[in-house]
């Protein structure tokens, strides 16, 4: 439960070695006759076998052994000295340091193999890396554990009479953990154990996805392909790739069903000996949220089911001359949905001017990503799913993993990422540990990176019916932002209390996965029985539990902000809307 020891920090005082000789040569890989950038990470390092990687985790390991023998049971004392406050500042200070360069080194790590998880060499290089972190952090534990056994009164009068008070913000978060605080030894037995546990099966689930391979029309493909084949204009495709994923899914249930129940009982003895109550209460507490807001949140949506998702559903059935749609159909364009691949330069120009036309700082700093080599952006095989904007650590800068396939969505997960990343870049001044933001504030940027340039592909729309095509697009986005994350909740929610009372079955794991699913997207879309393994893909439920929540706070948060952004001239208190429904009215009651 305690902070991340691998946390974001500014400029460190002691500054990690020098990574001379960095190269700018960008690298790419073409998709059709266009080329997709492919990141580059010598501002990380230069390789796995670099000196200055090597000369890093020696650093830090000395480091690490000469701060514990200093401060280890001594931060009372330096907390009571003379200078007020300033003996401690020092030690923090010294603890963010060390954090950077550690964090320097996972994230290189962890990118490295990202980019390409079926690689045994980077397979053994992360897992290497990951057992020496954890090694030298072990013995940086005893810090935050022994600053929440700091007299309270005491500690809040170094912090309002010295430099400490910068660190207030970091500080009254980490007493928010101290209920939840096991005793010294506990701590680092959880620590050191996440490698062979949690960490291993994370792990073991991501390289056996991106080992996956499914039969389409006799092509063999990767996950994130197949997947994509569900936004295809043609039917029969979108119908052939979801039996192809159901079937392979199946095939491998049985794995699936065990990382499942496995990590679920992990997080349950972890929930237990600290003391939480509900099986969400330390999501909960690391977002900085209360258990009501959320439990009202899900309330609302849920409420807001019938009006919403299923109404749209059963309109889009009528759209494209059916009765029901099959869940193959769910994300299926529309007709008058433009057919066109979306190229590279083209969703590069589109984001951008969409962000320069809001903020043109916002669309210099998310400039730097295409220009400096900061995303990876082709499907290639053995590649982690999905995207994500990964921080590193304010030494360096974030760096962006997408799988674009020219699609409108990734054109919007393009605009989402990089809301992200312009966010990480931005709070890296903030402070060292001010830095990192919870989940359910940290999605707003990104969101909102989304809406800024929906609303400029909407002003472009050339025609009505594009403009239809888009404004059902957006409506679909938002009920996988709001809805389907919610029933991604749910689903973990049941998962997760009857794990406590023993373990799931793939059956049912199944039966939960599909009540969730008709509950959320009603009668209008037809499940098929193979559906029942599509919980098995979601790399949310193993990754981080209970995170999808974050979405739905995300988004509802976003169109309120947003139609404060719209009607800004107006100055009123009125252009506050409600989170529920969505504060685009005129999306919503298009349809």
């Amino acid at each position: 439960m305690l902070p991340t020891l691998f946390a974001r920090f500014p400029e460190p005082v002691f500054a990690p070695t020098s990574h001379a000789a960095k190269s700018k040569e960008k690298h790419s890989v073409t998709m059709g006759a266009e080329a997709l950038p492919v990141w580059n990470l010598g501002d990380l390092y230069d390789s796995p076998e670099s000196p200055a990687l090597k000369k890093d985790l020696e650093t830090a390991e000395r480091a690490a052994e000469a701060m514990h023998e200093r401060y280890a049971g001594k931060l009372a004392v330096l907390l009571d000295a003379g200078a007020g406050g300033e003996a401690l500042t020092q030690a923090v200070r010294e603890y963010e340091s060390l954090n950077d360069v550690l964090g320097r080194v996972v994230s290189y790590a962890s990118l490295l193999y990202a980019a390409d998880t079926a690689d045994p060499k980077r397979q053994k290089f992360f897992g290497d890396i990951q057992e020496k972190i954890t090694a030298i952090s072990s013995k940086l534990l005893f810090f935050p554990l022994e600053l929440n056994r700091l007299d309270d009164a005491a500690l809040d009068k170094a912090m309002t009479s010295s430099t400490l008070g910068h660190y207030r913000p970091w500080l009254e978060d980490l007493r928010k953990e101290k209920p939840y605080q096991l005793e010294d030894r506990l701590e680092q037995l959880f620590h050191e154990k996440a490698v062979s546990g949690r960490g291993a099966w994370d792990r073991l689930f991501n390289e056996t996805m991106t080992s996956l391979r499914f039969e389409v029309d006799g092509k063999t493909l990767s996950l994130e392909p197949t997947l994509n084949l569900l936004l295809d204009a043609d039917e029969k495709k979108r119908k052939h790739a979801a039996k192809a994923l159901g079937k392979v899914f199946k095939d491998n249930i049985r794995l699936f069903t065990l990382i499942t129940n496995t990590l679920a009982k992990d997080k349950e003895i972890s929930d237990r000996w600290r003391g939480f109550e509900d099986v969400a209460d330390s999501r909960h507490l690391a977002n900085r949220v209360e258990r009501d807001v959320v439990d009202a949140l899900v309330a609302a949506v849920r409420d807001a089911y019938p009006r919403l998702s299923h109404r749209y559903y059963a309109m889009k059935a009528k759209w494209l001359g059916k009765k029901t749609l099959m869940y193959w159909d769910r994300n299926a364009p529309l007709p008058e949905e433009p057919k066109q691949v979306i190229g590279w330069d083209k969703a590069q120009e589109t984001v951008l001017t969409a962000y320069g036309n809001f903020s043109p700082r916002m669309a210099d700093i998310a400039g730097r990503f295409f220009a400096e080599g900061w995303i990876d952006a082709p499907v290639r095989e053995g590649k982690q799913q999905g995207a994500f904007s990964h921080p590193t650590v304010p030494s360096a800068h974030p760096y962006i993993l997408l799988n674009y396939q020219g699609k409108p969505r990734d054109v919007m997960t393009l605009a989402h990422e990089l809301g992200h990343g312009v966010h990480q870049v931005l709070a890296n001044k903030q402070g060292p540990l001010m830095a990192p933001t919870p989940l359910t504030l940290a999605e707003t940027a990104s969101v909102f990176g989304e809406m800024l340039t929906f609303k400029k592909l909407l002003d472009q729309a050339p025609s009505k019916r594009e403009r239809r095509a888009l404004l059902a697009a957006k409506v679909e986005d938002m009920l996988n932002t709001v809805v389907r994350q919610i029933a991604f909740y749910s689903f973990e929610r049941k998962v997760h209390a009857e794990r406590r009372e023993g373990e799931l079955t793939s059956e049912r794991l199944g039966e939960i996965w599909m009540d969730v699913q008709r509950e959320s997207l009603g009668p209008a879309i037809e499940l098929k029985p193979e559906y029942e393994t599509f919980w098995a893909y979601i790399p949310h439920f193993i990754h981080a539990p209970f995170y999808v929540y974050a979405y739905a706070f995300g988004d509802c948060l976003v169109n309120s902000l947003y139609a404060v952004y719209e009607k800004a001239d107006e100055a009123s208190p009125s252009a506050i809307s409600t989170c529920w429904p969505p504060a685009a009215p005129s999306i919503t009651r298009s349809f």
